[in-house]
């Protein structure tokens, strides 16, 4: 039995967010906020319907579509309103891990051949309406695609008898024991729709319930007990917690049986404060909460570590990590590629920010894209020269000069280094 998944979806009309397809009224005018808002109490994915009918309003969507990608720690699928290749790109370059095209529509099909050879069936979902789609469209579907959302309530288990892949049901049913008896279909890895996607759902609570119907869940489980745990005089145990991308050291906490417990179930880093001898979820009044991406114990099992997407400040001072006061020696290492990259853009972000006469940035800033371009242009075309010459130092020195301009030029459109590897990641 494979893990399932709770996955709410967000309907875009406009700017808003709507309740259902045939129900336009405006549950939320903050899309980014709702979208944030079911990341953090414990969703598993996130679906998004765009029902525009327009091209701009169609942009307006796409452009959520990137705001919402940069919320949330949640795998985003997303579709509607896509009629040509260059739609399904705009949506996987939003931050989509899979674009979902409509079989019901028509010339879909052939779109649907054109975009899996591009970008990759991994990179593909499909919806469906009706259970005839299935199979009238199997070999394409199962050839094209890695997975089916289907939008109505079927004979699920005979889904499964039709095809392997992997089903999302979306449901307007608001029947708890309707959704359990979903989930508890073999050929369903996930359910979405109105139940799933109400403002109050509680998710970790949920799948409780689900645990107790016999249903596996997507979760964190701990292949130890807290008793095994070497603890302090005070019944604790310290945790280390890094940036789970660049391991960069961000604090050092306490958790007792409670607070790891609450972290495993919740997917949230949670400490017991000494000072105020309670459970404490980091983030909680801040908003800067610590997302558990791997937990592991040392080698004593007196101390554990932790790494963590950290939203925001990590330190209550407002600073990155709380070790930001170097008392011997210098913890920058000139060598380490993320912190040059990192240094080299916070540097051409603030002669952006703050110019400085006589700058050669700052005069690519004036002379504005089509100058950057250029002399991107140029860098590109100095590697190639390069390339061709015996001497490895006049390739280093010309892809130096490119990534710098490179730089500059993601600086100017607002792209950063996340956002870069996250698409190598994604890919």
């Amino acid at each position: 039995m494979s893990y399932k998944r709770l996955t709410p979806c967000i309907l875009i009309d406009g700017t808003n967010a709507v309740r259902w397809f045939d129900d336009r009224s405006v549950i939320s005018e903050d899309v980014v906020s709702l979208a944030k808002h079911y990341g953090e109490r414990g969703a598993d994915e996130l679906i998004i319907f765009d029902l525009s009918n327009s091209d701009e309003a169609h942009e307006e969507a796409i452009d959520l579509m990137k705001k919402i990608n940069r919320v949330i720690s949640i795998p985003m699928v997303a579709g509607g309103n896509i009629r040509r290749e260059e739609d399904v790109k705009k949506i996987l370059y939003a931050g989509a891990k899979r674009a979902m095209l409509n079989l019901s529509k028509p010339n879909s099909a052939k779109l649907l051949d054109e975009v899996s050879k591009r970008f990759g069936r991994e990179r593909i979902a499909v919806s469906l309406n009706d259970f005839d789609s299935l199979f009238k469209h199997q070999h394409l579907i199962e050839k094209h695609c890695t997975e089916i959302i289907f939008m109505h309530r079927l004979d699920l288990n005979s889904v499964a008898n039709v095809t392997e892949l992997p089903c999302v049901v979306v449901t307007d049913t608001m029947e708890q024991s309707e959704i359990l008896k979903i989930l508890k279909s073999s050929g369903v890895k996930g359910v979405s729709g109105l139940f799933i996607s109400q403002k109050d759902m509680d998710f970790a609570e949920f799948k409780k319930i689900c645990v107790q119907e016999g249903i596996r869940m997507t979760s964190f489980e701990s292949i130890m007990d807290f008793a095994e745990f070497k603890l302090n005089s005070e019944g604790l145990i310290p945790v280390v917690v890094q940036d789970y991308k660049t391991n960069e050291v961000l604090m050092v906490a306490y958790m007792n049986e409670d607070a790891f417990d609450h972290t495993i179930k919740s997917g949230k880093m949670t400490y017991f404060s000494r000072s105020r001898q309670e459970r404490w979820v980091k983030g909680e009044t801040s908003g800067h909460y610590q997302y558990v991406k791997m937990l592991a114990v040392d080698c004593d099992k007196d101390t554990l570590l932790a790494k963590v997407e950290q939203i925001g400040a990590a330190c209550h001072t407002g600073n990155r990590t709380c070790f930001y006061q170097p008392i011997v020696g210098n913890d920058y290492d000139a060598k380490n590629p993320l912190q040059v990259f990192e240094s080299v853009y916070k540097t051409i972000v603030d002669r952006k920010q703050n110019p400085k006469e006589g700058s050669y940035t700052n005069y690519l800033f004036d002379k504005g894209i089509d100058k950057i371009l250029k002399k991107v242009g140029e860098e590109a075309t100095e590697i190639i020269i390069a390339s061709k010459n015996p001497n490895p130092e006049e390739i280093k020195y010309e892809v130096s000069d490119f990534m710098y301009h490179l730089m500059v030029l993601m600086v100017e459109r607002g792209i950063t280094w996340e956002d870069i590897t996250k698409e190598l990641s994604d890919r």
